[in-house]
């Protein structure tokens, strides 16, 4: 349940455009450096709510400090998942060029007074071919479909993907036919847009594909016809899948009651 390639419709849903001399910016995509991309599922331990009002306000005061602070160093969104995943509360979306301000948020996450109270339930790592995301308003870049705002719609679905080995022992030719077979499918919903990073090596997934949307609907239908193609057919492997709504760290919190 992935591209191999970015889904050409992205820059056809209003938010991006073309540059105007594409040799120009094919050279300046060689030239991008690539980035990291993480999503880690945490979910509140029972004792969280056992706690007085007093303490989780000191418990989440910590932890949102603690994770603004890592904002110079990383593109960082948030996501509450609570009520549709028994094993997920919230997410947080990390972007960033180096893997060691992933590592040194995390622990020092691990040290404030709420980790106590969530724990990790998952966490995807995977890599972009190039650089693709940049910050909103971001003036060190223009924007073109080579850079991508994420975090702007309501909702994000998050998809690790394997594919099966049969798939790899296909000619390429043969890959690429039924990789436009999906990408046409998805050009024909332009509520959605679909980011492919890649995991080989890195994690247990060979891809971490989202969606983002503002019309879950649009996606469940999207998904369904998806499914129906003949590079569905090669996957080994596309869930867990988590649906997870776009609020502040604070809002995500709150959320755990």
């Amino acid at each position: 349940m992935s591209t191999e390639h970015e889904s050409p419709n992205n820059s056809a849903r209003g938010a991006l455009r073309l540059a105007p001399n594409v040799e120009e910016m094919e050279e300046h995509k060689r030239k991008l450096p690539r980035q990291f991309v993480n999503f880690i599922f945490y979910r509140a331990r029972a004792e969280w709510r056992m706690l007085d009002d007093a303490d989780k306000a000191h418990c989440k005061q910590q932890f949102v400090e603690t994770v603004e602070d890592f904002r110079r160093d990383l593109l960082i969104n948030t996501y509450s998942t609570v009520g549709w995943r028994a094993n997920a509360d919230f997410m947080i979306w990390r972007i960033g060029s180096d893997l060691g301000p992933f590592q040194e948020m995390t622990g020092l996450l691990n040290g404030t007074p709420m980790a106590k109270y969530v724990e990790a339930t998952e966490s995807f790592l995977s890599m972009t071919k190039r650089s693709m995301f940049i910050e909103k308003d971001c003036s060190d870049h223009e924007e073109d479909r080579t850079h991508i705002v994420p975090g702007q719609a309501a909702y994000l679905f998050v998809c690790p993907v394997q594919r099966t080995h049969e798939w790899y022992s296909r000619p390429q030719e043969q890959r690429q036919e039924m990789m436009d077979e999906y990408q046409r499918i998805g050009s024909k919903y332009r509520s959605v847009k679909l980011h492919t990073t890649y995991s080989f090596g890195l994690d247990d997934q060979e891809f971490v594909v989202v969606f983002e949307t503002d019309k879950p609907s649009d996606f469940l239908d999207m998904f369904q016809e998806l499914r129906e193609t003949k590079a569905s057919g090669f996957t080994l492997r596309n869930t867990p899948m988590f649906t997870c709504r776009r609020r502040s760290l604070v809002e995500c919190l709150d959320a755990l009651g």
